[in-house]
């Protein structure tokens, strides 16, 4: 089972969702970044459940809570350890689960691959695993803020209402203005009524974050097994619920001839590599070009539902069971800071890589 990710900029994460704690261990971050505890509780609280009406309503605070590495308010080079404890389980909210296995959840596959699970939450298939991933995504993008680049993720569909207007034409001050993290005020109203009514049906819906990478060097990247955009793929793959990515053009690009959809080169005023257009998303043979990178994340409506289901339990038998407990109508506002962290993971462990291999 692989806890890790990353070669020089490499994290593990550790613990259950109904364990005393999850955390994080990060290897490779160089010595002398500048970071507080406040920059890592910052990025927690964007995650932490019971921001809203339209969050899951269990309490947690999730404190950090600094074991190593980070000395006087600047990293020192050996491995920092992260610690976050779990304060609110209801762990008996899941004693109806024990021997079922939940419809699109982890139940089976894990016992399959395991010979057994742990039923409360999911034990590890649980997206409180995520708090680990926030909390190092915090020291990577302070990492990358040092090289001028951002990270802003952002909600742009949820269920049918889609927020159609360019990345350029947004504000990204204003992700955090509303509780659906989108940047349009009028259609954020429109997603959160969507996610109101899935909620009030005692049910869930699913959506897309976006995510734009401005002020990326070129160069970036490998050309073959580490291209930039697979393995942006494969972390965003990696946050639960996710169901599809694409860069760039993406999907729609295939309705585009080439002569469209070519990004042609030209030497802007400052004597810079740009392209007049962008439809490779900031990446191409892999290596990033200089321009901004961009992509869409995809999440599936929430696997618990309060309502009742046809399954089967661990014995075979067909049942009927229903969701209980506090679980997300919609996972969208809380997954914006987890895209926002795996994408600063990524960036963070290729700008290592790429000054590594400078002589």
């Amino acid at each position: 089972m692989s806890n890790s990710y990353g070669k020089l900029f490499r994290i593990t994460t550790f613990g259950e969702s109904h364990g005393p704690a999850v955390g994080v261990i990060i290897d490779g971050c160089p010595a002398g970044l500048e970071i507080t505890v406040e920059d890592i509780q910052h990025a927690l609280d964007r995650r932490r459940p019971g921001q809203s009406d339209i969050t899951t309503p269990r309490k947690e605070e999730d404190k950090v809570n600094i074991l190593s590495g980070i000395f006087e308010g600047k990293t020192t080079g050996t491995p920092i350890t992260l610690v976050v404890n779990n304060k609110d389980q209801h762990s008996h909210d899941y004693s109806h689960i024990e021997h079922a296995f939940r419809p699109s959840h982890a139940d089976y596959t894990y016992t399959a691959k395991y010979g057994t699970r742990d039923y409360r939450g999911g034990g590890r298939s649980s997206a409180r695993e995520t708090v680990a991933r926030v909390a190092a995504g915090a020291l990577a993008s302070k990492l990358l803020q040092k090289y001028g680049i951002t990270v802003n993720a952002y909600v742009s569909q949820v269920g049918k209402v889609k927020l159609r207007k360019h990345y350029s034409k947004l504000d990204f001050s204003k992700i955090d203005s509303n509780k659906v993290r989108c940047p349009d005020g009028k259609i954020a109203a429109r997603m959160i009524g969507v996610v109101e009514e899935a909620r009030d049906n005692l049910d869930t819906v699913g959506g897309v974050v976006s995510c734009v990478v401005k002020g990326v060097p070129a160069g970036l990247g490998e050309p073959v097994f580490d291209k930039l955009h697979a393995e942006l793929g494969k972390a965003m793959l990696s946050i639960n619920a996710v169901k599809g990515f694409e860069y760039g053009s993406g999907f729609e690009g295939v309705s585009m001839h080439g002569s469209e959809h070519n990004d042609q080169f030209y030497t802007d005023e400052d004597g810079n590599v740009r392209t007049r257009t962008n439809f490779s998303g900031g990446i191409q043979g892999g290596i990033s070009n200089g321009q901004d990178i961009y992509f869409n994340v995809a999440f599936k409506p929430v696997a618990t539902i309060l309502q009742s289901q046809q399954t089967i339990n661990d014995a075979g038998e067909e049942i009927t069971l229903r969701g209980k407990g506090r679980h997300d109508p919609c996972v969208l506002p809380r997954a914006v800071p987890i895209v926002d962290a795996m994408a600063a993971l990524v960036l963070a462990d290729f700008l290592m890589r790429q000054q590594a291999s400078k002589v």
